[in-house]
C-alpha cells in the first residue's frame, strides 16, 4: 500500500468521525465547561470574600489549565469512536478495503489522534476566553503572557491526542461501548488516586500532574520526563488494541 492510498484511508477515517453527532456533543460540553470557570471567576470569592485566586499570573494559567479534562474527555471519545466501529462491525468495510490490518488500523488511531487534538483545542481555547472575560468583571485584569498561553495551548492539544490515542486503544480491545468507556474512566480518574494511595512516589507519574508540568503549572518532574511518560499512557493501550484486531475475528 502506498502512502498516499494509507492518507486516503485517514480522511476516510475522519470522514467517520465529522459526520456523526458525537463531535458536536463533545463541543456541547466543553462549552458548557467554559462558562462555568467563567462563573467561578466572576462570582466566586475566596474565605475572606477576596478573588485572590485569580490575583497571579500563576494563579490564572493554573485556572485556565485545561489538559487533563482535555485527556479525559477526549478518551471517551476515542474508546465510543473504535468500540462501536468493532462492536457493530462498521469497521469490516475498512478492512475489506485494507486487508492489511495494522496500517488499517494506524489510520483508525491517526483519525481519531488528530480528532481528538482538535477538540482539545477548541476546549483550551474556550477555557482561556471565558477566564480572560471573567476577569474583566474583577479587579484584576489578564496577567498570562502569550507565551503561556501558547504552552497551554499546546499541552491541551498534546493531551486530546494522547487522550484519544487511548481510549482508541482500549476500545479496540474491549469492542463494548459502556465498557470501553468505564475502563477510561477507571484507568484515568480511578485508579491513578489508587496507585498514589499504594505508592506515594507514583503521585509524580500520574495523568493530572503530568499534564500540570507540560501545562507550566507545575514542576514535580522534568519536561521532557513528562513528556516521555504521557506518550506512554498512550502507546500501551494503542499497541494493546492492534494487537487485539490483528488476533481477532472481526465480522
Amino acid at each position: 500500500m502506498t502512502q498516499q492510498t494509507w492518507l486516503r484511508l485517514v480522511r476516510a477515517e475522519i470522514r467517520k468521525l465529522t459526520t456523526t453527532k458525537m463531535p458536536w456533543g463533545f463541543l456541547a460540553v466543553l462549552v458548557v465547561i467554559g462558562g462555568l470557570n467563567a462563573a467561578v471567576v466572576a462570582f466566586g470569592t475566596d474565605m475572606d470574600g477576596s478573588k485572590a485566586f485569580v490575583a497571579t499570573a500563576a494563579d490564572q494559567q493554573s485556572l485556565m489549565a485545561f489538559a487533563f479534562n482535555a485527556m479525559l474527555g477526549t478518551a471517551l471519545f476515542g474508546a465510543i469512536a473504535a468500540a462501536r466501529e468493532y462492536g457493530h462491525g462498521t469497521v469490516v468495510p475498512t478492512f475489506l478495503t485494507c486487508p492489511r490490518r495494522l496500517r488499517a488500523v494506524l489510520a483508525q488511531l491517526a483519525a481519531v489522534l488528530l480528532a481528538g487534538a482538535a477538540l482539545a483545542l477548541v476546549g483550551q481555547a474556550l477555557m482561556i476566553a471565558a477566564v480572560a472575560l471573567a476577569l474583566r468583571s474583577t479587579q484584576y485584569g489578564l496577567m498570562v503572557s502569550a507565551g503561556d498561553i501558547t504552552q497551554l495551548l499546546a499541552a491541551s492539544a498534546l493531551a486530546g491526542a494522547i487522550g484519544a490515542v487511548l481510549g482508541a486503544g482500549l476500545g479496540a480491545v474491549i469492542r463494548n461501548v459502556g465498557g470501553a468507556v468505564t475502563t477510561a474512566v477507571l484507568v484515568l480518574f480511578v485508579i491513578p488516586p489508587l496507585a498514589v494511595q499504594l505508592v506515594s512516589d507514583a503521585g509524580s507519574w500520574i495523568p493530572p500532574t503530568l499534564f500540570a508540568v507540560i501545562s507550566g503549572v507545575s514542576a514535580d518532574v522534568s519536561l521532557w520526563a513528562a513528556l516521555m511518560a504521557v506518550t506512554a499512557w498512550a502507546l500501551v493501550p494503542a499497541a494493546a488494541g492492534i494487537i487485539a484486531v490483528q488476533r481477532r475475528d472481526i465480522a
